[in-house]
């Protein structure tokens, strides 16, 4: 009899174990400009994440047409966030950053958020993007730089530009492009919230 009532402890502990597992909720922040903003990405990586991983994600976003990293930092908001240590992840996302200007912002400022994030308990991820397509020809440039700043910042490289790519070089086409050639369309920023969902919970099934 007292094993009867051993083995039924242990399925009622394993259930419920199974049970917080499907119930936690993630928490993300992003932070960037209107190439995070269209077509409202934070939520469409919401219902990819619950519909394809059964998970639970709840997200903010900060982001403000042609604003940086940098842009961000200064002004204060996002540093505020951070420290309340409510993140698991938080997501940086600035523009396709190919040249060298734009380089030394992902890894420089990228040194910040890093550090910030480390006190904070939250992992920092950066959303690699895209150029317009009429820069097309920096594409290369665009994922060397984000690879490297995040190698650089320990960091999680949400490889979503590569994909892009990888798309465009396939069908030969420009469907993940809206009509001015650089903002996502939907379906780009649908191939976005994939790429970052896969990324981050890979393993989170």
């Amino acid at each position: 009899m007292l094993g009867r009532y051993f083995i039924t402890l242990c399925v009622l502990i394993s259930l419920t174990n199974t049970y917080a597992q499907d119930e936690k909720e993630y928490s993300i922040l992003f932070i960037g400009n209107s190439l995070t903003y269209y077509n409202d990405l934070p939520k469409l990586v919401t219902e990819y994440a619950k519909n394809e991983k059964n998970l639970n994600i709840k997200t903010k976003m900060v982001a403000h047409p042609n604003y940086a990293i940098e842009d961000h930092w200064n002004d204060g908001k996002v540093k505020r966030l951070i420290r309340r240590k409510k993140y698991d992840y938080v997501i940086l996302q600035q523009g396709p950053s190919s040249q060298k200007d734009g380089r030394k912002m992902l890894i420089q400022y990228g040194r910040k958020y890093s550090n910030l994030c480390k006190s904070s308990n939250s992992k920092l991820c950066y959303f690699m993007v895209w150029p317009a397509i009429y820069y097309y020809h920096t594409f290369n440039g665009v994922i060397k730089n984000h690879e490297d700043a995040a190698k650089l910042n320990n960091a999680i490289l949400l490889p979503v530009g590569k994909a892009w790519k990888a798309h465009i070089e396939k069908y030969k086409e420009y469907s993940l492009y809206s009509q001015d050639e650089f903002h996502p369309s939907e379906k780009g920023s649908k191939l976005a919230a994939k790429v970052i969902v896969e990324t981050l919970f890979n393993s989170a099934e």
